[in-house]
């Protein structure tokens, strides 16, 4: 297999400057060996029994934004006229109905519901409600432990906050991204910090089991002064949870492709400031009554806060994604829907299936994958790895698991392997070492 070109965010460097190249690893074995070839395999486990003893995800993709974000690289839309979005919304759920007759939901309750864009909460609160209530009747509800729901500030309203409330969401995750007008125009995000101080109160009053923010260390105009500010406004807001990611120049951002056509002047922090600024957001968040979750979040303590859909995918469980680019999980297969609107509505008109790619995984795939993913909550569990895929961790990823500790960016307690705080903030480039060496240096994207 002939792999696609080498990027800094897949390689073993340690990048000083934020150059264009994702950095967040989501998935393994990387999407740019994701081919149509895996396609009638994907097609086929959805028609065959699943695992009972796995848990099942649903995660429905709105696509719909008020302006897109010029660091965004997911699949949004900002043109759409009320018809398509209603339209697309009816496809949306008609997707789920019909994985609901697969033969791999038979006898399974969903465990986790995730709604993420785009922004879900550009969706009028109609069809919020119409959406929630086909998907409802589709599949089992009974066991459901989260239903997490995406929000931008500058969408929401409080009769759609009293919807959201009353379908069902249990965390709330509101993009707040940073509190700084300036940095916040300069980003292109489409709220304001008016938005968001109006958003407050009206959350507070409806008492979301989690209420969830996100922020971005190291937006285009950030400074020491603004991030702090940023900080304590999110601390003053007391979040159930928060989730801090360090901003990143994927290749089909707006930011990127100006970045490689040389038209942009614009600045971006480099990776020892991003990761200085996020060891100093942690140590304010732990002095305000926080405690590290993952790499990229911090819970309050004394709350019932969880991430329901990051653990079960974190190990392995089956997810039926719908909606244009939507990606699933099941049976050891990858796929993912097609990323066109045109392409994902004509399908879904004509009744045809929407799966445009796939990869099909094989044991030890499977096996790196769940190491990679659990190691960004800065610790992996000997023994479980020996119970599901009867290997000891020690022997199998041994260079490493050696390397980091002779960095001193690890430590082992017994069954445990402990990455260190300074380990924890580089994460994501320290996992491509336990890639298979069939997949180093691969394209993420």
């Amino acid at each position: 297999m002939s792999l696609p070109q080498l990027e800094p965010a897949t390689s073993k460097l340690d990048l000083d400057a934020t150059d264009v190249g994702s950095v967040f690893v989501s998935n393994y074995p990387p999407y740019g060996v994701w081919g149509e070839a895996a396609v009638p395999r994907a097609l086929e486990v959805l028609d065959s029994p699943g695992d009972p003893e796995a848990s099942l995800g649903l995660y429905m993709h709105v696509p719909f934004c008020r302006r897109r974000c010029k660091f965004c690289y997911f699949r949004v839309f900002t043109d759409k006229k009320p018809e398509q979005i209603s339209a697309y919304a009816d496809h949306l759920a008609g997707e789920v109905e019909e994985y609901s007759r697969r033969k791999i939901v038979e006898g399974r309750d969903l465990d986790f519901v995730y709604v993420g864009g785009g922004t879900p909460s550009y969706l009028p609160d109609e069809l919020i409600e119409s959406l929630f209530v086909r998907v409802k009747a589709a599949m089992s509800w009974d066991k459901v432990e989260e239903v997490a729901f995406e929000c931008e500030p500058g969408t929401l309203t409080e009769p759609k906050l009293e919807t959201l409330r009353n379908v069902g969401v249990t965390r709330l995750s509101v993009g707040i991204e940073n509190f700084d007008d300036r940095i916040l125009r300069l980003n292109g995000r489409a709220h304001l910090s008016p938005e968001i101080e109006r958003v407050q109160p009206w959350i507070a009053a409806l008492d979301f089991p989690q209420v969830n923010v996100d922020l971005i260390a190291g937006m285009v105009g950030e400074t020491w002064e603004s991030w702090r500010e940023t900080v304590q406004k999110t601390i003053d807001w007391d979040p159930d949870s928060v989730t801090l990611y360090q901003m990143e120049l994927p290749f089909n951002t707006v930011f990127s492709k100006a970045k490689m056509r040389g038209e942009s002047e614009v600045e971006f922090a480099d990776w020892a400031m991003k990761r200085e600024w996020h060891a100093w957001a942690f140590e304010q968040f732990e002095e305000a009554g926080y405690e590290i979750s993952s790499a990229y979040t911090v819970l309050k303590k004394g709350r019932n806060c969880k991430f329901v859909y990051r653990d079960n995918l974190w190990e392995g469980a089956d997810m039926l994604g719908a909606g244009v680019s939507a990606f699933s999980h099941a049976s050891g297969v990858h796929f993912q829907n097609v990323d066109g609107w045109d392409d994902y509505m004509t399908r879904r008109e004509a009744g045809v299936p929407t799966t445009a790619r796939g990869f099909v995984t094989r044991p030890e795939e499977r096996l790196v994958r769940e190491t990679i993913l659990q190691l960004k909550r800065g610790w992996l569990d000997a023994d479980y790895f020996a119970n599901k895929f009867a290997v000891e961790l020690g022997d199998v990823f041994s260079e490493p698991l050696s390397a980091l500790q002779d960095q001193g960016l690890m430590k082992q307690d017994g069954r445990r392997y402990e990455l260190t705080r300074q380990a924890l903030l580089r994460v994501d480039q320290l996992l491509p070492s336990f890639y298979s060496d069939e997949y180093r240096g691969s394209r993420y994207t």
